[in-house]
Order: C-alpha cells, then structure tokens, then sequence
C-alpha cells in the first residue's frame, strides 16, 4: 500500500470523525432541556452557561469526589518514595507497603484495614500447601464474599462510614486485593525453594497507587522490580514522564471541553430520542461510547502508571485504544487483569490456542472468572457469552479458511488482495466488538437497536456505508502495524549484522 492510499482512509477517518462530532454538538444543544436528560445533565461551566454530562458515574468520581485525594495521596507517595529511595534503595518496597498501609488506613479506617489485611492472611495459608487448585478455589470463594448477596453487604456495613467514595474503595481495594493474593499464591506454587513470607505478600499488596484501582501487576514482576536495587533511570526517561503526565493533562481538560458540548453518554438512555436517529448517526453514538470508556481507562491507568514508572517499576500499559481493535483476543480495557487472566487461566489452559476444544475451555473458564471479577448479573451474563462467542468464533473461522481449497486460493492472489479480503471480515468482526461491548456501557435496549438498525433495517445502504467506512479504518491501521514489523525485522537484522562483525 502506498503513501497516496495510506493518506485516503486516513483523511476519511478524520472527516467522518469531525462531521460527527458537528453533529452531536447540534443534537446535544437542540436537546439540552428535555426531560429525560435531567437526572444526567447537571450545571457545569456557569460562566459559559453550559450544563454537564454526568451519566458516567465513574468520569465524575475522578473529575470531582475523588480528584483531590488521589492528587494529595499520590503526591505524597512520589515524595514519600522518592526521599525513601534515596535514603535507603534495599528497602523501597517496605517504605512503598508502609506509606500505602498508612494512607489506607487513614482513608477508610481500621476494619477495612483489618478486613484486607485477614484476606491476606487466608490466601498466605492457602499459598502455603502449593496447591493451584486450592489457591484458585480459595481465592475465587473469597472474591464471591464481596461480589454475591448477603456476604459482600455484610462485609460492606463493617467499614462504610461518612467518607462519599467509601463503598466505592471498599470494592476497589477488596477486589484487587484478592486479585493480588491469588497471584502470590500461585507464584508461590512455582517457588522451587521454600516460600515468599507474609511480608513480600503485604509489600505487594499495599503498594498505594495500584491498591484501589489497580492495575494487576502479577507478582513475580512486581517482587523483581520493587526488590531491585540498581536504580538507573534510561536515556530520556524522565522526559518521556513528564511528556505522558502532560498528554494525560491535556487529555483531561478535552474530555472536560466535551462533557459539556457532546452529551454523548446521555443520549443512549433517551430512547426516544434514538429511535429519531439516522443509521450512521446512531452508529456514530455507539462507536463514541466505547471510546470515551477507552480514555477513561487510558487516562486513569496512565496516570497511575505515570508514578508507579517514578517508583522504577514498569506497570502494564493503558489499553489499545478501540479504533485499533478488530480481533477479539485483543479486546481489553484493562491490560493488567487481561494479563493476569492470561498468564494464570487463559493461556495455562489454552496453551497455543490453535485446538478448538482446548479454547473453548479457556475461553468458558477465562469470562467465567471475568463475570465474577465484574459482579454477575444479567448484563454481565449477556455480556461475557457473546466476547467468549465472538473469540472461539476467530478460530473456528481461521481453521476453517486454514483448510484446502481456500488456503490454496490465498496462497495464490498474493499478500496484497488477501489483507483486503481479509479487512473485509475484520471490519464486520470490528461492528461485533462494539455491539458485545456496548451492552456493558449503556443498555440492552440501546445495543439491541443499534445492531437492529445496521443489520436488519438499514440493509443494504447503512449497512454497506457503515462497513465501508470501517473497512477503511482497518485497512489503515493493519497497513500501521505491518510498517511496524517491517521496520522492527530491519532493526534485527541490523543488530544481527553488527554482532556479526564485532564477531
């Protein structure tokens, strides 16, 4: 693909991306005031007289309640850790367990405290009999005490009280607690000599700016890194931090410019209004919402991540962002519990995940956990079957298209055409992605019109259009990502080269 058809989807991606934007803007400020929009647009910018979109509990968690204590509590951890760093490098990751201990303490109080701190020490027993069965069986019960009626409200009435964000906080730091203590205990599984100590486990576990809201950074990274003592920043490292903490500023305050012009979050709970909606308008609605959730997710682990990369250690990245996604095994908006599910559930069971019985399996077991992590429900349930669906789907169909005749017919029209055709399918399999995972961000009722519309009713005009444009994004970004491992095979052979002669 040349320079000319790169550039093509690109300013058609751009294009289309603005003219929605134009008209979400105008659908937003024609309908401001109606009645349905009430319980989710509140007052916002006074001085311009705009109004706020407030339908996303969690972007209004973080831009109002919980902004200024997680600013003080991860800035007093920079500090904290730096100075400590500094002073006494062998023992970092204690001075990192005992100021998140104390800030925890201090936030929520001394049960919760109590309450986390014995989840520890049931799952450190368990770890003990270096038993994986035992390990996932203890923890998964002990993750079903906060997730399922009437253990988690009994465990919850022991440590809420007057803070706003408590019960909040309460499932946060329970929940990747017990994420964090099975991880230990698996790893302890594998320790050939002895065991890790309860310490190494409260180390792990109280590290402040993963303890709430994560990212799951599996213990053997974690204990590797925290636990080194050569502390030796890259070439440029410091600027590419604060060129990211920067991004993550400007990207804040765009987001902010938006809930207050596009109430794109809102708009799906009108029902009413969306059925009054153009096919591509509509498609346009559901495709923006999954990617206000991917810059939530991004914005929220990059931030985290931004300190923790001070600390010296390297957290799991923030998301693929959703406009890159067209397979299902990619489709994550957590990279640290995707990375947790793989390593200890996925890929154990599924192994090189070319047999399909062996997929099917992993795939049941892996949003089996998933649904649990996420609180079962009928939306989760509904959920987790169609992603396990559409992943075992890839396989049946790359077996399928794998076999003779059609792997002779792909051998034969050559590199070029076969990415084509196969662009055709990514950009259907695209539309799947953001159908299955739209139920979890609005309602059943908006996905199930979404995909009514485009499928069924708008056939074959909307349909064609839609698939059309989307077929132009995929094209675009597959074309990125082979530029990518052609330059990285240079690279190689390169460095291959130069070993050579030095030799």
């Amino acid at each position: 693909m040349n320079g000319l058809s790169v550039f093509q989807p690109m300013s058609l991606s751009v294009t289309i991306s603005f003219c929605a934007h134009a008209v979400f803007i105008l659908l937003s400020l024609e309908n401001v005031n109606r009645k349905a929009f009430k319980e989710s647009v509140k007052p916002g910018w006074h001085y311009f007289g705009r109004k706020m979109d407030v339908a996303d509990f969690e972007w209004i968690m973080w831009f109002t309640t919980f902004r200024n204590h997680i600013l003080f509590a991860l800035a007093g951890h920079v500090i904290f850790a730096k100075i400590f760093s500094l002073i006494a490098p062998k023992h970092r990751s204690l001075i990192f367990a005992i100021y998140g201990g104390l800030a925890v303490l201090v936030t929520m109080g001394w049960t919760f405290m109590a309450l986390v701190v014995s989840h520890c020490f049931v799952l450190y027993s368990v770890a003990l009999v270096k038993r994986k069965w035992l390990c996932f069986a203890a923890g998964l019960s002990t993750l079903a005490s906060i997730k399922l009626e009437p253990y988690n409200s009994w465990q919850e009435a022991l440590v809420t009280g007057s803070f706003d964000l408590q019960d909040i906080l309460f499932y946060g730091g329970c929940g990747f607690s017990i994420i964090r203590c099975m991880s230990f205990a698996l790893e302890n599984c594998e320790k050939k000599d002895g065991n890790y100590t309860f310490c190494d486990l409260l180390k792990y576990n109280f590290y402040l700016p993963f303890f709430f809201f994560g990212p799951i950074m599996t213990f053997d990274r974690f204990h590797a890194q925290a636990n080194n003592t050569k502390l030796a920043r890259k070439e440029r490292e410091m600027w590419n931090i604060t060129t990211k903490a920067l991004l993550h500023l400007g990207v804040i305050l765009l987001v902010d410019i938006f809930f207050h012009y596009l109430y794109i979050l809102t708009i799906p709970g009108d029902m009413k209004l969306v059925t009054k909606l153009s096919d591509p308008c509509l498609a346009g609605l559901a495709y923006f919402n999954l990617v206000y959730d991917w810059v939530k997710a991004a914005v929220m682990f990059g931030v985290i991540n931004t300190v923790s990369t001070l600390d010296h250690l390297d957290p799991p990245q923030p998301p693929k962002c959703i406009t890159m996604l067209y397979v299902f095994a990619e489709t994550h908006f957590d990279r640290g519990i995707n990375d947790w599910l793989c390593k200890y559930v996925y890929d154990y069971i599924g192994g090189d995940h070319d047999k399909i019985f062996k997929e099917l399996l992993a795939t049941f077991c892996t949003f089996a956990i998933t649904t649990l992590w996420l609180g079962p429900c009928e939306l989760v349930y509904i959920w987790s079957f169609f992603n396990c669906f559409g992943l075992n789907f890839e396989l049946w169909v790359a077996k399928f298209f794998s076999l003779p005749p059609f792997s002779t017919i792909e051998y034969a029209m050559g590199e070029a055409m076969s990415r084509r055709i196969r662009g055709v399918f990514n950009a259907a399999n695209f539309w799947a992605i953001v159908l299955y995972n739209v139920l979890s961000l609005n309602n059943l009722d908006f996905a199930k019109m979404v995909g009514r519309r485009l499928i069924f009713k708008g056939f074959p005009l909307s349909s064609l259009s839609v698939l059309m444009v989307t077929y132009c994004g995929v094209q675009l970004v597959k074309e990125r990502e082979r530029q990518l491992v052609l330059q990285e095979e240079a690279e190689q052979a390169k460095a291959v080269e130069a070993k050579e002669k030095a030799e």
